[in-house]
């Protein structure tokens, strides 16, 4: 009874330890949701802007004429300056690059298993195989996912910043948009879990190139408020290099506005996780206590029992 008793103390105190981590790293994940919830916030001005300036393009049909422009222009990106008319080139569709947002490290719920299995869901509904799809992982788990099922992960990054800076991203979209120039794939979408509220996150997945004003209508952004806008811009030095600037810093806030919206995602669901595991190692530990107490109980009834027998035998 006694090694019974040490082994339900043992268990006790273990649990104990658990509770104090995951209850530690749930308030972590909670500080990092505040701090990205208010960053995120201060975001959202300007991508709604952006968003709503090339939405108004697309209407106006000068996405069009940059089409036309970019079909006869050669590729005269220098340095970090990135050739936003390479994202406008619309071509027959042979293969698809998926942007698969996931974390790097697990204890994060459902999260990354989520984003996973609906773009799965994704590839398996447009009929499309390992060898016509071409996987960009932001995140470690999603990219050592897709090469053990045997996806062409041509791209993968990784350490993302628990608050991801804008600036993060330049190179990765630079390297985005001339994977497309180069043909490595022919249409991109960009899929991750958008954040809902602490408890809930969905999945969504965006096209991001080639820019047009179907994609773009498509994710619903700034669709109502262009319904009726029928001016005409003038531009100066041109169109084109107006394109060049606007584009880019286009591309550049849907990624890092997905980027920033799936890590919401993932420091909710890591919270919620946490949560729940504390949660649970209380009740384990409240009723080890009890088995532990009625144990105890037992052995001291049964310590008396001999006792008082030994005791009537002497008499």
């Amino acid at each position: 009874m006694g090694a019974s008793l040490q082994e339900v103390k043992r268990r006790i105190s273990s649990t104990k330890k658990t509770e104090q981590i995951t209850g530690a790293m749930q308030m972590v994940s909670t500080a990092k949701l505040s701090q990205i919830q208010r960053h995120a916030t201060g975001y959202q001005a300007y991508a709604e802007k952006i968003r709503s300036v090339i939405t108004h393009l697309a209407k106006s049909h000068l996405l069009d004429s940059g089409v036309a422009s970019s079909s006869a222009a050669s590729n005269h990106a220098d340095g970090d300056q990135i050739n936003g008319l390479e994202m406008l080139v619309k071509r027959p569709v042979k293969t698809t690059g998926i942007i698969v947002v996931t974390s790097d490290r697990g204890l994060v719920g459902s999260y990354n298993s989520n984003v996973i299995k609906q773009t799965l869901d994704l590839i398996t509904n447009g009929n499309h195989s390992t060898d016509d799809i071409v996987i960009i992982a932001i995140g470690g788990t999603g990219a050592d996912f897709f090469k053990k099922r045997g996806f062409n992960v041509a791209y993968e990054y990784r350490g993302v910043s628990d608050i991801p800076k804008f600036r993060e991203t330049h190179e990765l979209v630079k390297r985005i948009i001339t994977m497309y120039s180069e043909e490595i794939y022919d249409e991109l979408y960009v899929c991750y879990n958008h954040f809902v509220n602490s408890m809930t996150s969905e999945f969504r997945a965006e096209p991001m190139l080639p820019i047009s004003a179907m994609n773009i209508g498509s994710e619903g952004l700034g669709e109502e408020s262009a319904s009726g806008f029928t001016a005409e811009y003038e531009m100066e030095p041109s169109e084109d290099a107006i394109l060049e600037v606007v584009l880019p810093q286009y591309a550049e806030s849907l990624i890092y506005g997905s980027i920033l919206d799936a890590k919401t995602a993932e420091h909710a669901s890591s919270s919620t996780a946490m949560k729940s595991a504390t949660d649970n190692a209380k009740d384990i530990i409240s009723s080890l206590e009890l088995q532990y107490n009625r144990a105890r109980q037992s052995a001291i009834t049964t310590e008396i029992t001999e006792i008082t027998g030994a005791q009537a035998a002497l008499d």
